[in-house]
């Protein structure tokens, strides 16, 4: 019964989100929230900026029919069907307990897309102090709810920590949703990986509530996928963001087989990837003395772009890392410490390959930028009108 329960959120999410999407589409172009090509924009055509808002909807509209759901059952709705009846009402304590936590996500999810969705009719980004301000504010409502970390040792350094992970983990999505198809189809990818994690946990309610979240996602993405047809906006990324960072720190890790308490990394490797750009661009701007949230074409999947891959190349590869380092943590908590430390070193391993590769990009580019540059003094210096010859 709780297959059917999560197949069905799933699919209900991501057919729901596929319906909306047009809706938005024509919603986008006749209020006029449009995203126009200009500078650090890879995209050379007007695209509409309300996809996050499908997204959105999606998500809540799957979380209220689940609710009225269970209120049903508590009514005995479904006693013509005793399994279903008996499932649903297996779930109904849980619900009740996890009532004040899930008020705290929908409440900061609401403000993050409204706070998004703001940006984007505005078409001039607010400064990102208030960005931050609205997002710390955010990310108590979170705490005050009931949700944070709890393994670290000091009750403000938990608070302190889970309001820092949160907020940085929006702002990684808002960061990665920089090429088409990218920041919605790795945190499809996420939401699954950590879907699966809580099923293997027997935590059931968050399992549905990354499965609604997942559907919806992967939806948008059919509109999204390069070449694209809508943006999510900062609407969706921040949305999105700030969902999973909850998502990851209300799911526990630690379970009665861990070894010990490595587990907790487990999200930090999950979301590695929107981490690693975030971090490898604050690092890049940095050094060239640049401002820091300015945006600029120093992302992760531009970096590929500039390798020789095409977007579509680029997306995908960035998909299949995310999906390794994924897939290896979510087994961390049931290996013993020895089998723990290998894995995380495996993933440790995988960043460092990448990093190299863009390291050695860099010097490509910087050798054919030089070579161009000689190429082009030899035709101002050769005759035969600006003709190279080599013998």
């Amino acid at each position: 019964m709780e297959w059917f329960s999560f197949w069905g959120i799933f699919l209900g999410s991501f057919l729901l989100a596929v319906l909306l999407v047009p809706v938005m589409i024509q919603l986008a172009f006749r209020f006029d929230v449009l995203d126009r090509p200009g500078y650090h924009k890879t995209h050379t055509r007007v695209h509409p900026l309300l996809g996050g808002g499908a997204i959105f909807a999606t998500f809540m509209l799957v979380m209220l029919a689940g609710f009225i759901v269970l209120i049903l059952a508590a009514g005995g709705g479904f006693s013509q069907f005793p399994s279903f009846q008996k499932a649903l009402m297996n779930q109904w304590p849980v619900a009740l307990a996890a009532l004040p936590r899930l008020a705290g996500l929908l409440l900061g999810a609401t403000l993050m897309f409204v706070l998004g969705l703001f940006d984007d009719i505005r078409g001039v980004g607010f400064s990102y102090k208030l960005k931050f301000a609205v997002q710390i504010f955010a990310a108590g409502l979170v705490v005050i709810s009931g949700t944070r970390l709890d393994f670290l040792l000091h009750p403000a350094l938990n608070i302190f920590v889970t309001i820092l992970w949160i907020v940085g983990i929006t702002n990684s999505f808002n960061l990665l949703d920089n090429m088409d198809g990218l920041s919605s189809g790795v945190a499809g990818i996420i939401a699954m990986i950590l879907g699966v994690l809580t099923i293997q946990q027997g935590q059931y309610f968050s399992t549905l509530i990354l499965l609604a979240l997942a559907g919806g996602v992967l939806g948008f993405l059919c509109y999204n996928f390069h070449p694209s047809k809508i943006f999510m906006g900062d609407a969706g990324s921040l949305f999105i963001g700030f969902t999973l960072a909850v998502m990851t720190v209300s799911t526990s890790y630690i379970t009665p087989k861990s070894a010990s308490q490595l587990p907790v990394v487990v999200p930090v490797l999950v979301l590695g990837v929107p981490l690693f750009d975030t971090f490898s661009v604050m690092l890049i701007r940095w050094r060239e003395k640049r401002p820091l949230f300015v945006g600029d074409n120093s992302h992760f999947s531009h970096r590929l772009v500039k390798l020789g891959m095409s977007t579509r190349q680029a997306v995908v590869f960035i998909y299949l890392v995310t999906l390794c380092v994924g897939i290896s943590a979510i087994l961390i908590p049931d290996l013993n410490l020895f089998e723990s430390v290998i894995v995380v070193i495996q993933e440790g391993l995988i960043f460092s390959l990448i990093t190299l590769l863009m390291l050695k990009g860099k010097e490509i580019q910087v050798l054919h930028h030089a070579l161009k540059q000689d190429l082009e003094k030899l035709r101002e210096t050769s005759g035969n009108n600006g003709k190279v010859h080599f013998k």
